[in-house]
């Protein structure tokens, strides 16, 4: 209750939603104005059944036809191009509270997800952590975590940076991954389903690496939740520099 009241009172002093978080015009208690949010590409079309990316036939994507994620089932709620990636940018960059945006845009894909014990979020390492100052995806699962009245369990953890990876075969990326993440309390994996939350899914190896590891540590199943993700192509989809796969 006093949780609640001290947000009332935050909220009447510092309101959110005052300007468009792309161009700085009024909006009077929207994020974005109706011009810039016409230029977001939400996810709410024809996706795949598995990784939840935007395709043009609801069917499996040829990427989970031929290796299917090692989570069972994911969601996004937009497609990670354009205007979405200045707003990731934004959110990475200082805008914390944009969660609340992304949070509730995640809210009703996640509810169409099977039911899960706990949260979990893609972790960074101590010195990336200390240069940004926050992990973001972090703050996405505590909102998250919020809304489903499910608690954030930190059992997994990122003890290597990322190789540099851009030029590498899907199977290399893998491999690369595979020792920067361990987990830290395997006890509390066993037999429980898990939702694992992140700023954003490209190629999947990150998701991958992440589920991998749980799933080593007895845990039943893991479902994937991103603000965003790469529409699904044919072909290799661009990926813009600095981003994580």
């Amino acid at each position: 209750m006093f949780k609640r009241a001290a947000k009332a009172v935050k909220d009447f002093i510092f309101p959110e939603a005052c300007t468009c978080e792309l161009c700085g015009r009024e909006t009077f208690g929207k994020w974005l104005c109706a011009e810039c949010e016409d230029e977001i590409a939400f996810n709410c079309g024809i996706t795949c059944p598995v990784c939840g990316r935007r395709t043009q036939k609801n069917q499996l994507c040829f990427d989970c036809v031929k290796r299917l994620p090692k989570f069972d089932k994911g969601v996004s709620a937009l497609v990670y191009d354009g205007a979405v990636i200045r707003l990731i940018k934004g959110y990475k960059q200082g805008k914390q509270y944009l969660k609340n945006y992304f949070s509730q845009l995640l809210q009703p894909k996640i509810a169409q997800l099977p039911q899960f014990d706990a949260i979990v979020y893609v972790p960074m390492t101590k010195k990336s952590l200390k240069e940004r100052g926050y992990n973001q995806s972090k703050l996405l699962a505590e909102n998250i975590s919020e809304a489903f009245n499910k608690p954030v369990v930190d059992v997994i953890e990122k003890v290597a940076e990322t190789p540099a990876q851009k030029e590498l075969s899907a199977e290399k990326r893998a491999e690369n991954l595979r020792t920067c993440f361990k987990i830290s309390d395997r006890k509390a994996c066993r037999g429980k389903t898990f939702l694992l939350v992140d700023d954003v899914l490209t190629t999947g190896a990150t998701a991958d690496a992440v589920c991998e590891k749980l799933k080593s540590a007895g845990a039943a199943a893991v479902y994937f939740a991103s603000i965003a993700s790469v529409e699904y192509s044919p072909r290799p989809a661009a990926i813009p520099e600095g981003e994580k796969i």
